[in-house]
């Protein structure tokens, strides 16, 4: 008995192994975090269909209670039995793929191992199946909270599987006594080594999986913290002073060798190693930034003729070139630099990939606000401008809570958030977009939200056929349904209802945001839209500033109204009709 422990410890290793080399493959590691979609499954089913086919083929043989051979074999005697592996990989297939991983892999597995041959060949295609479908079961439980099962799980389900072959082995065999003898050899080996490799596949598919999901919180949370940090800069525009700062605090965050921010022709800082040559107010010296200017791609260079400067001994040996854009169109470049080129890994490109867009938005709103200030408009410009940092940084908290709850979430949000400033540039410049663009820019809000507080609102849009293309100020249906979301229902939790009504009416069009909530307090209504109402969740100066602008772009009869009770409030304004943008 203690050889075939020895000799099953032996194969369960070389699985373990092999598992341990596919879970730090990329693929596969997408495979496992997408293992509800069919291609996943189909790829799960190959993989573990291999597995099982080798355990069997690999097995130790065994006749009269003795271990006979322990090399690779096709087939095998009548009278003799196998002791292998098979319930560990068709156990993990079913725990990781659910029940229909399970089930095929142990008809593959069941039929290998009816091939070989041996005393009552076909229990073991039972078996199989069996188990393949109890597996699955547990495996379908866990994820439909998408979870895997537990190490502990994994290792008591891996003693119930094989348990239920040896009771198969009893229960179908064609020699009650013979079929006794071989499970009372075989159980106790079988069951600690299977049980155990199970929990150790396992806990290598749970802890790649979970390092993963840390690395990319940890990206995320340093792309926020970096984007905090440098919007005050890169809003000014890019110019020397603003590149500076912003330069600075990029490298100790990174944590990277240098760093350089030009425009299309100049050098406007550079932070770090090689300064004595790499000089702000001069012309770019190095091939890889007028490449990126010219293709408006990200480039890499992992040795110091790739990054093409010309000056003898520059300590520059690695680099990831960003191109920087307004309007899609390439301003300039931020370049991370490393004096070793080995530290320039798949990490540092994936957080310079997230770093683009936030970073081009920041230096297009920055754009944005210095062009606002020549407009005749001043006024209205400078009160629009401040929607958008309002916006932005609920957004970026939003996003914070997310980070450690679900990485993956706080990723997908956080891009979607960038396409959401980028595509809201143009109408930032403006004073009025369509209905349509700006319940676009509602819906990105409400993604947000929904996010933080999954169904815990309900919105309902209700937009006239012939007010989709009216013209409205940007953000003005945005502010009222967010201040309805952060006032209007205190701590409640379910039955939160918020109607979005746009009708027209003869020459204007009514916008109405409605919801079901306790109301506004009475000292504060007369406040509301006026000045700044301080609260516990907010000061107001959303709705002052709404007011403001709609007061400011049409007249007095366009202020913001509301209807107020205990069961709820409504907030409306009338505007002209107008198909053209307002000059």
């Amino acid at each position: 008995m203690l050889e075939l422990f020895i000799l099953l410890l032996e194969r369960v290793g070389l699985i373990i192994l092999v598992a341990y080399i596919l879970m730090n493959i990329s693929h596969f590691k997408m495979v496992m975090s997408e293992r509800e979609k069919l291609s996943s499954q189909i790829q799960l089913i190959i993989i573990f269909g291999l597995f099982a086919v080798v355990s069997n083929f690999t097995g130790v043989e065994i006749r009269d209670n003795h271990v006979v051979s322990s090399q690779i074999f096709r087939t095998i005697s009548d009278d003799a039995a196998i002791a292998n592996t098979r319930v560990l990989t068709i156990s993990v297939a079913g725990l990781v793929g659910g029940p229909i991983v399970g089930f095929t892999v142990g008809i593959v597995s069941g039929i290998s191992r009816y091939l070989i041959g041996g005393v009552d060949a076909y229990t073991y295609v039972i078996s199989s199946i069996i188990i393949g479908l109890v597996s699955g079961y547990f495996g379908h439980r866990a994820r439909k909270n998408d979870q895997y099962p537990t190490i502990v799980q994994g290792m008591i389900i891996g003693i119930v599987m094989e348990l239920i072959q040896m009771i198969c082995i009893i229960s179908f065999a064609s020699n009650f006594d013979n079929a006794l003898d071989l499970v009372s050899f075989i159980i106790l080996p079988m069951t600690l080594i299977n049980s155990l490799g199970t929990a150790i596949f396992l806990s290598i598919i749970i802890s790649t999986l979970q390092q993963e999901q840390h690395m990319k919180a940890v990206q995320t949370h340093e792309v926020l913290n970096l984007a905090n940090q440098t919007l005050p800069y890169f809003r000014l525009g890019l110019n020397e002073s603003s590149a500076t700062e912003a330069a600075q605090i990029i490298k100790d965050l990174m944590k990277v060798s240098a760093v350089s921010i030009t425009n299309k022709t100049d050098i406007l800082a550079h932070v770090g190693a090689a300064s004595d040559h790499h000089v702000p107010k001069k012309k770019i010296i190095t091939d890889l930034s007028k490449e990126v200017i010219r293709s408006g791609e990200i480039k890499e260079a992992h040795t110091t003729e790739e990054i093409g400067c010309t000056h003898p001994g520059c300590p520059l040996e690695g680099a990831i070139v960003i191109p920087l854009y307004v309007n899609q169109e390439v301003v300039g470049t931020l370049k991370l630099y490393f004096t070793d080129s080995k530290k320039l890994t798949y990490v540092e490109r994936r957080l310079a990939e997230g770093l683009a867009d936030i970073f081009s938005s920041q230096i297009e709103l920055g754009e944005i606000e210095m062009q606002s200030k020549l407009l005749k408009d001043a006024e209205i410009k400078s009160l629009q401008a401040q929607v958008n940092p309002h916006f932005f940084f609920n957004a970026m908290n939003t996003i914070s809570a997310l980070i450690r709850v679900d990485s993956e979430k706080a990723r997908e949000l956080l891009l979607n958030l960038s396409n959401f400033f980028r595509s809201n540039l143009q109408g930032a410049r403006q004073n009025t977009i369509t209905i349509e663009k700006e319940i676009q820019q509602v819906e990105a809000y409400l993604s947000l939200e929904q996010a933080r507080f999954p169904n815990r609102f309900n919105i309902h849009f209700d937009v006239a056929e012939d007010c989709v293309n009216a013209q409205v100020p940007p953000f003005i249906i945005q502010i009222l349904v967010e201040n309805a979301i952060k006032h209007a229902f205190h701590n409640r939790k379910t039955g939160n209802n918020i109607d979005v009504v746009v009708r027209k009416d003869i020459d204007e069009i009514e916008i109405s945001v409605e919801d079901n909530g306790n109301g506004i307090p009475k000292d504060k209504r007369d406040k509301i839209g006026i000045i700044e109402v301080n609260s516990i969740s907010g000061t107001g100066s959303a709705l002052e500033n709404l007011n403001k602008r709609l007061v400011g772009l049409y007249n007095r009869d366009a202020k913001l109204k509301f209807i107020t009770g205990a069961h709820g409030t409504k907030f409306y304004t009338h505007i002209p009709y107008e198909r053209e943008e307002l000059l």
